[in-house]
């Protein structure tokens, strides 16, 4: 009775898997760079996802379908910031655009509720497009300067840590 929805429901599974495997790969790095803002922001986003995935497959057991957890792509090696950043702005609006359709295909099949799951996602994913948006702009205007000075925050917050009281 419901296949498309859950046909949609899994695609969404795979998209969602594909963006938490890719951004904690992205927080590996920045952590890795001393990028704490960036590592953490890339972090929670991919928790985001994963609360995301909880929620397609609860819907998708609800319609006594069975869910996939393959990823749609595979990971792809990014160590530059820039381009982490605009691969997660293109990931965002095209998980907009999708969730946006996607709601659109369930409301023509009369499935309210999976149409309203996606239309929630859609507001989850405009934030996180926003969040990065806001990351590149910053990335953008103060180049360099912007992630030494998150590293320098790390160092310094490591140096305050690190020295003991004789």
């Amino acid at each position: 009775m419901h296949e498309k929805s859950i046909e949609l429901l899994n695609r969404s599974v795979a998209e969602e898997l594909t963006a938490v495997h890719q951004y904690m790969y992205f927080h590996f790095h920045c952590d890795d760079q001393g990028l704490d803002l960036l590592a953490g922001l890339f972090k929670r986003t991919a928790i985001e996802e994963m609360l995301h995935i909880e929620k397609l497959a609860d819907r998708i057991l609800f319609l006594k379908g069975d869910v996939f957890m393959e990823a749609k792509e595979k990971v792809v090696a990014i160590q530059d910031v820039t381009q982490m950043l605009e691969w997660a702005d293109t990931s965002e609006r095209s998980a907009i655009q999708m969730y946006n359709q996607f709601a659109i295909e369930c409301a023509a099949n009369a499935d309210s509720a999976t149409k309203k799951l996606f239309e929630d996602l859609v507001l989850d994913e405009e934030r996180h497009f926003s969040q990065f948006d806001d990351e590149n702009e910053n990335v953008k205007r103060f180049g360099a300067s912007y992630l030494a000075q998150q590293a320098m925050e790390r160092s310094k917050a490591s140096a305050g840590t690190t020295v003991s009281s004789q």
